[in-house]
Parts: structure tokens; sequence; C-alpha cells
């Protein structure tokens, strides 16, 4: 069970580290090739540091975890559902925007089932180990 758990920490940190340097460099000038949503993309990098924080706080507090998984999916779906209604009402919301937006919240879901998944079978009956 461990390993699951390392490999959905690594997952989700690993996620945060590249979204906050894939908007970092954008903020910071580099052109993406499609139009940037300006709101959109401080949102992700500043999520980027929530994923990350994510991250150590599923290896330290499985429980913890899946609820901050819970809370990132949920925001990440809100923000979809947003930008897809900019989009379809002509807004300056490029495709990639949705395409990258999809692929996060899809992320999060995994995430999410997985922590929790991994959580109720940690400890399924509520006994300490050492008991």
């Amino acid at each position: 069970m461990k390993i699951i758990q390392s490999v959905l920490v690594l997952a989700a940190a690993l996620f945060g580290l590249l979204t906050i340097i894939a908007g970092t460099r954008v903020l910071l000038g580099s052109d993406p090739g499609y139009i940037v949503f300006r709101p959109l993309l401080i949102y992700n990098t500043a999520m980027g540091i929530v994923y990350v924080a994510a991250g150590v706080i599923a290896w330290r507090n499985l429980k913890q975890g899946t609820y901050v998984a819970a809370g990132i999916f949920v925001l990440n779906l809100f923000v979809l559902a947003a930008i897809y209604f900019l989009y379809t009402e002509g807004s300056s919301i490029a495709v990639d925007s949705l395409r990258a937006m999809t692929l996060r919240t899809v992320v999060w879901l995994v995430l999410f089932v997985g922590l929790g998944w991994l959580s109720s079978r940690k400890n399924p009956y509520g006994v300490k180990p050492d008991a």
C-alpha cells in the first residue's frame, strides 16, 4: 500500500511542479502558441503550489490528503465549467485551455479516488495496527 501511496503523492507533487514551471514561463512572457486567458493562467499557476502542498499532506496523512484532493478536484471542476461556459459564449478561451483544464480535473479525480481508496483500505475498522 505504501508504494501506491508513494506513486500518488509523487504524481501530485510532480504535476504541481510542472504546473508551476509552465505557468511561470508564460507569466514571464513565453508564448504558449495560443490565446492566454490570464485569470486561468494565474489560477493554474497558484494551484501548482497547492498541488505540491497536497502531495506533502497526502504523504503525511492519507485521510487529510484525500480531503485536499477532493477539494482540488471540485475547484478544478468549477473552473472547467466556467471556462467552458465562457468558451461557448464566444470569449477568448483557447480550446487548448479547455483541454488542459480537463486534464487537470481528470488527474485530480484519479488522485482523489486513489487516495480515498487507500485511506479506506489502510484502516477499515478503525483498529490501530499496534493494538
